[in-house]
């Protein structure tokens, strides 16, 4: 029985009638709990069942809708205790037989005489049959739900069937989809476009008048997907805002304006208003809460060193958290050079290097107990981890934020009181996915490359053109140049042509003898790794083989080929990442991807790294090929589930939803 003291479309499924416990079961492992649920369950395609097809034209293997006039039936006893239904229809072309297995009781329904209307894929030629399709007789004034008309397909689960689930959504809309509340289309009144109300669009959207109709309720239903997940974040955030005041990290200029002057270039346009973005947040009224995206090599880090400085010369201290042992130690080679004239001290904390406690443990512990921190630390998810004191942290900046957990920046940031917090990704995300994954965040883009890089070319070889770029690279080495090689694994698995490093180091080194060949993989201890990438740095080491280890975080100018074998392993996006290790100097740079046979969706990747180098366009082609959920780890990534919206298709709607909550939304 409903419940009257809920929502009509609250009201659990048992409510609808003839939804027993078993289907209660199978159906909430597709998430439909609730008859709105239930209404929120959108088509995954249609089927025009309108136009009847000539059953003369029918072949075997066609899958057909056919409307015509029962001629004959009846029930046939098999062997073995079996039955079979059968009519035969005529339509004036010629006859098909119909047929389904142990269902006697079936017989009741259809007779000799009805005109039905049949949906089902052809099992036989001579003679022509149907196995099982769906039928319906056409009785006068009776709506179809089947057959005749614009018939939605849904996704299943076992002990659903397709004919049952589109029944009972079709009671639903009957019933209930009058009684849902539409409490935003005050904010569609006046639009340019013309918009459904959400009742209209649930009855569009399951059983249309056609096509059309099906595509203007699917994106009503979506913007309003979009309208409540922003509503959340409103919420959330006006929340949090109302409750929590921000450090002042206004500052006053005497270590900022310095710094800028000592780095010997000037900030591009870009990171000039990622910049002013960022101080205005630092002396705003709320904490800061700002993604700064960027392509690869775009200079993210200097503009992350001036919110760093601003922090510090307003009295607070920095962290700068990274997600691996390398990226740490880059940012801590690279702040140190840049802050040590200032009088900053800037300090590492990951798994394996401590340079707090390296000289004297006991005044590491007076520094936690004292809940005071060093100016700026630098660290891995060891900070998170470890038993730090951050009550003087007034900002947090994370690395390559996707690499972490939802939680461990949770923690991070609960350490302190409330800091701001600047979250940097070198990864381009798709338009779409910003908006959504990162709804919360207030966004800066550095779109443009500082000047005076040299240019990237992408080629896309096969194994058998090996041979002729080994003596590429040797060329390459000799004009005084370094070069990374990449394979996909550590260790063979035994997968046949998939390469991993431990077993091709002594094949590179032959190939590239004299020139010294450097090993750096995830299963090195610290110390090796350190040793491999120092090695690098300095120039003793040519070429570094890797595993995709290094996609952040080394960055040497002076390295100008990225060889990448088993390319088509490797998603576009993290292509885009290892290629993005060079080209950080002037001189032109090489990135060649080795493919055997491959897919043609793995072509197709590798032929979009060739021709184009913008990371944005490639994120919105990865995102196209692969999904959300893959390209960023959904367990990770907090994408939320849409049922109508389309994260890949909707930027417009995404767009529209996000101005419309800006302009409407009151607490």
């Amino acid at each position: 029985m409903p419940d009257p003291k809920l929502n009509p479309i609250d009201q659990p499924l048992a409510s609808l009638g003839g939804v027993g416990r078993e289907r209660l079961t199978r159906l909430d492992k597709l998430g439909i709990r609730t008859i709105g649920d239930l209404l929120w369950y959108g088509p995954k395609r249609y089927e025009d069942r309108n136009r009847p097809n000539k059953i003369e034209k029918l072949r075997k293997g066609d899958i057909a809708t056919v409307t015509g006039v029962i001629s004959a039936g009846g029930v046939k006893r098999i062997r073995g205790g079996r039955s079979m239904f059968e009519f035969i229809m005529d339509d004036g072309t010629a006859r098909l037989n119909c047929r389904w297995w142990n269902m006697p009781y079936m017989n009741r329904y259809y007779k000799t005489g009805d005109t039905v209307h049949v949906h089902g894929k052809v099992s036989s030629q001579k003679p022509l049959t149907m196995d099982h399709p769906e039928a319906e007789v056409e009785e006068e004034g009776e709506e179809f739900i089947h057959l005749k008309r614009v018939v939605p397909v849904y996704r299943l689960t076992e002990g659903v069937k397709q004919r049952w689930l589109r029944a009972t959504i079709w009671k639903a809309v009957d019933i209930f989809s009058e009684k849902v509340s539409d409490v935003h289309s005050d904010w569609l009144e006046g639009d340019d476009g013309y918009w459904l109300s959400l009742q209209e669009a649930f009855k569009g959207v399951h059983f249309p008048e056609d096509i059309e109709q099906a595509a203007i309720a699917r994106e009503r239903l979506a913007l309003e997907e979009f309208i409540q997940f922003y509503c959340r974040i409103k919420d959330k955030r006006q929340l949090f805002q109302s409750k929590i005041k921000a450090l002042d990290c206004s500052g006053n200029d005497r270590l900022v304006k310095p710094f800028l002057s000592s780095l010997g270039f000037d900030l591009t346009g870009a990171q000039q208003r990622a910049w002013i973005d960022i101080s205005q947040d630092l002396a705003g009224p709320f904490p800061m809460r700002r993604l700064l995206q960027g392509d690869v090599g775009s200079g993210k880090t200097v503009v992350a060193a001036c919110a760093a400085v601003r922090a510090v010369e307003s009295g607070f201290s920095v962290v700068f958290l990274a997600p691996t042992e390398i990226l740490a130690d880059q940012h801590y080679r690279v702040l140190s050079k840049w802050f040590e004239p200032l009088g900053i001290k800037v300090h590492l904390h990951t798994g394996s290097k401590k340079t707090l406690n390296d000289n004297d443990a006991k005044q590491f512990e007076l520094e936690v107990i004292k809940e005071t921190l060093p100016p700026v630390v630098v660290g891995t998810h060891a900070i998170v981890e470890d038993k730090f004191s951050l009550e003087n942290i007034g900002l947090a900046i994370i690395d390559e934020q996707h690499k972490f957990g939802v939680e461990q920046r949770k923690k991070l940031v609960r350490k302190g009181s409330y800091p701001h917090v600047l979250v940097m990704t070198a990864t381009p995300i798709p338009r779409t996915l910003g908006l959504t994954v990162y709804g919360d965040l207030d966004c800066s883009v550095i779109d443009e490359l500082p000047p005076g890089r040299g240019r990237i070319r992408t080629f896309v070889r096969a194994p058998d053109s090996l041979p002729k770029v080994w003596e590429f690279i040797k060329g390459k080495i000799l004009e005084g140049r370094q070069a990374y090689i990449v394979y996909p694994r550590v260790d063979d698995q035994g997968s046949g042509n998939i390469k991993a490093v431990n077993q091709e180091l002594e094949t590179v080194e032959s190939n590239l003898a004299p020139h010294t060949v450097g090993l750096i993989h995830g299963r090195l201890k610290p110390d090796e790794k350190e040793k491999a990438i120092n090695g690098f740095l300095r120039g003793e080491i040519k070429v570094l083989l890797s595993t995709s280890v290094i996609e952040v975080g080394v960055d040497i100018p002076n390295s100008t080929i990225m060889l990448i074998e088993n390319a088509d392993r490797f998603g576009l996006a993290q292509l885009h990442q290892l290629r993005g290790r060079i080209g950080r100097g002037s001189h032109d740079s090489y990135c060649i991807l080795i493919a055997g046979e491959i897919t043609e969706e793995g072509r197709r990747r590798l032929s979009v790294m060739e021709k184009c180098s913008d990371g944005f366009m490639l994120a919105e082609e990865d995102l196209r090929q692969r999904g959300p959920g893959e390209l960023l780890g959904k367990t990770q990534s907090g994408i939320p589930d849409f049922n109508f919206g389309d994260l890949i298709e909707d930027w417009i709607l995404i767009q529209k939803a996000r101005a419309l909550v800006d302009r409407n939304y009151k607490n």
